[in-house]
């Protein structure tokens, strides 16, 4: 069962906020990085992705950029916001390439791998936020 985004929590103690829209991110596909029993990979990191970002990810055997259809994935750019896996994350990270990250749509259950300082570390601040999406 898919959970409700009004019941998680962001890594700062609020509401979580929505990721993305464009293109449409989350384990569930709901715009919010929001996790459940059947998110194995923990797709909680809301991240501002960066060339680099997804270049690491490339070499890491994970392809972010190129468009799987069949999965409903359209292939991100330097940009887009994505919510990543929080192990994937954290070798980019430690491998110097880290992704922006945004504190608000960021899950809480992040926080079991990745440290807060880690992620605060890459704290992107976008203006209105939320109207951004749309």
């Amino acid at each position: 069962m898919q959970p409700d985004p009004a019941d998680e929590r962001n890594v700062l103690g609020g509401p979580l906020q929505p990721c993305g829209t464009e293109p449409l991110t989350g384990f569930y596909r709901d715009g919010s990085c929001t996790s459940g029993p059947e998110d194995l990979g923990s797709h909680t990191v809301c991240a501002v992705v960066s060339a680099d970002f997804l270049q690491m990810q490339r070499d890491l055997g994970n392809d972010l950029s190129t468009p799987r259809p069949e999965y409903g994935f359209p292939g991100l750019k330097p940009g887009d916001r994505w919510c990543v896996v929080a192990v994937r994350w954290l070798q980019a990270y430690q491998a110097g390439a880290a992704a922006g990250v945004v504190l608000a749509a960021t899950n809480a259950r992040a926080l079991e791998i990745v440290p807060i300082e880690a992620l605060r570390q890459h704290a992107v601040d976008v203006p209105d936020d939320i109207s951004g999406l749309e």
